[in-house]
């Protein structure tokens, strides 16, 4: 049968057009102000150890600040990252009257003189008279053993940590009084040498000018200070002696004239950006945002390529237009069960493969980014179970062509996508350097990806499960064909999951033998690996031994849910063993809500044949008739 043109054609449509819509991204439009904003953005600066666009420096201080990278103004609109950080970097006086502070606690709000109703979010200058209050409160409950603070010490820290890292960045290119920063380096400039002239001679105990070291010291004081608050380090190595790493703030830049006799030109060109900002100049602002990208140019041309890509990066977002493209994917499969199914199903596929191609390119960019393997914290886990579920889904959809594997892969690619999202709500940079047992790339690239993908293998294995129950006890359309299919497609899947999760628990006690001196410890993670091993070889002992059928077979598989779970998150939250990454309370009660989800489908995989609509469907209405061949008997699950 000839299939129908709009069959065709459309589907190519609607992914030529979602195409469009990934690459022109990738080319973010050019700021339309004045200002050269997009790039002051890009500019490498070093932070926790790590290389990175200011760019990336606004956006993760806003995590922390807010657990968003927007700031919504008041009378409407919002700015972007960049905007917020030049705000507060160079305008702080205006940036205070920004509500940024999320205060919802409604002791907090109540300590701290707020409205109890209204707005939740607050301005700095609405907390500048409780500071002293915040600080007092946060360090009380930073005394507080972790597992035993209540809401409110919890809700204070937070608070008292985006205050630090908000009047840090005040005191990152300035210091917060000055009005006119270039005027002042170029008054420091000449101060040196008759106040270093005036030094010498004191310490020689001959006449001096008072007043020339007078001058000096009251500015090396203030950039002393300034060295002591200043947030990224923005100025590179000076000095051929210096390490490529050796980065310094302003205020330690400015410092180190003391022994040359000359401020550094990189600090001459911030300072000029600085005052051109206030001012409103943006000639002088884009000149010097120029004149330092050259000075970049020539021995700091990795740092600047690096600074270029993380913000393109950032722009495009390739994770969250996976996710969209994830969803929509999920509403083809699902409806071409309902109708038009070659039309959606087909539609579906090649959005799939759009969706992987798009999440594939965003590992790919991240581990350039990072130059590590695409696994290295929770983060970057949630990332790679997802895409590995969303490769074996393409393989089951090209061989089935049943939309089975489009809603399994487009669910789990769409909610390890919204996990990798809420866990990079907590403010720590997702790029952020690697602990020192984990600084190894051969054991990243061989373990770590290896028992991933078995956590990958074991969820598709749950979620083909879940299908199966959901269609089978709520809808008529689970025949004794697809619930074959569906079976052979957790059988495969079941075994691929056993052969990485061991092969990756094996690789990961040696990694612990050379790390730890023992190949096995009996720590959390380790047996959580290990229960996933031994729980896939269940189902494929209980399958080849007849224990089970069909249903049994799906039951056991959406237990194997719950247990990679636990073995994944939950054993992070015990808060014990070497592999411990601490208790996230809204991360638990997300996993006790998935654990309950998964046992309620084993309570419907237990029901009688007579409750589910698929089999009541296939029964003759007189009963006495026999099953379609391979459903599956009512009386062995």
């Amino acid at each position: 049968m000839k299939t129908p043109v709009s069959t065709r054609i459309i589907p190519w449509l609607v992914v030529a057009a979602c195409a469009w819509w990934v690459v022109a991204a990738l080319w973010p439009p050019r700021n339309s102000g004045a200002f050269d904003t997009d790039g002051f953005a890009r500019l490498p600066v070093l932070l926790k150890g790590r290389l990175q666009p200011l760019d990336s420096v606004a956006r993760n201080s806003l995590l922390i600040i807010r657990g968003k990278q927007s700031v919504a103004l008041p009378h409407g609109g919002s700015l972007s990252p960049t905007d917020w950080l030049l705000e507060v970097t160079m305008k702080p006086e205006l940036a205070d009257k920004l509500p940024i502070f999320r205060v919802d606690h409604p002791e907090l709000r109540g300590l701290l003189r707020l409205p109890p109703t209204g707005s939740m979010d607050v301005s700095y200058a609405d907390l500048e008279p409780q500071l002293a209050e915040i600080d007092k409160q946060a360090r009380h409950a930073d005394s507080v053993d972790a597992a035993a603070r209540s809401t409110f010490d919890k809700a204070v820290l937070k608070l008292g940590s985006g205050l630090i890292v908000y009047q840090r960045l005040k005191n990152s290119l300035r210091p917060e009084s000055a009005d006119d920063f270039h005027a002042e380096v170029a008054a420091f400039q000449e101060a040196l040498a008759p106040g270093m002239e005036a030094a010498g001679l004191r310490d020689k105990k001959k006449p001096f000018d008072e007043a020339a070291l007078r001058r000096l010291a009251g500015l090396v004081q203030r950039y002393q200070a300034l060295a002591d608050e200043a947030y990224p380090l923005v100025i590179p190595p000076t000095h051929p002696g210096m390490r490529r790493d050796d980065w310094m703030n302003i205020g330690s830049a400015l410092l180190t004239a003391l022994q040359t006799g000359q401020v550094p030109p990189a600090v001459m060109d911030y300072a000029t950006m600085v005052s051109a900002y206030r001012q409103n100049k943006p000639a002088e602002f884009n000149q010097a945002v120029a004149s330092y990208r050259a000075l970049l140019a020539g021995k700091f041309t990795p740092e600047l390529r690096k600074g270029d890509r993380e913000f393109v990066f950032n722009c495009w977002s390739p994770f969250i237009k996976s996710t969209t493209l994830y969803l929509l994917v999920f509403l083809l499969g699902c409806g071409s069960w309902f109708g038009w199914f070659r039309l959606l199903n087909r539609t579906g596929f090649y959005l799939l493969a759009l969706a992987f191609a798009v999440h594939t390119a965003g590992v790919v960019f991240r581990m350039v980014l990072e130059g590590r393997p695409p696994v290295t914290n929770l983060y970057s886990s949630a990332v790679f179970v997802g895409w590995g579920a969303v490769l074996l889904g393409l393989i089951l959809e090209r061989v089935y062509r049943d939309s089975i594997g489009l809603v399994m892969a487009s669910a789990i690619g769409f909610l390890t996508q919204i996990i990798a999202h809420n866990l990079s709500l907590d403010g720590e940079d997702t790029m952020g350097m690697l602990r020192a047992v984990l600084d190894t790339n051969f054991w990243l690239a061989t373990h770590v990806i290896t028992v991933t993908l078995g956590y990958s293998a074991t969820f598709v294995a749950g979620f083909l499960a879940m299908v199966y129950v959901l269609r089978g006890f709520f809808t008529r359309s689970l025949t004794a064909t697809t619930a074959r299919t569906l079976t052979r497609m957790v059988y495969g899947i079941v075994c691929f999951a056993t052969l990485f999760s061991f092969t990756g628990t094996i690789l990961g006690g040696i990694w612990a033998d050379q790390s730890w001196g023992r190949f096995w410890g009996w720590d959390p993670k380790e047996n959580g690996a290990l229960l996933i091993v031994l729980w896939n070889a269940i189902i494929l002992h209980a399958r080849w031994g007849g224990l089970v059928r069909e249903r049994g077979m799906m039951n056991l598989a959406l237990f194997g849910n719950i247990v990679t779970s636990f073995s994944w998150f939950g054993v992070n939250m015990l808060g014990v063993g070497l592999h411990s990454y601490g208790f996230m309370e809204s991360a638990f009660i997300w996993l006790m809500v998935f654990i309950a989800t998964q046992l309620a489908l084993i309570g419907l995989g237990l029901l009688p044949d007579q409750y589910w609509a698929s089999f009541r469907a296939r029964t003759p209405a007189t009963g006495s008739a026999p099953l379609p061949a391979g459903a599956p008997a009512a009386s062995k699950t």
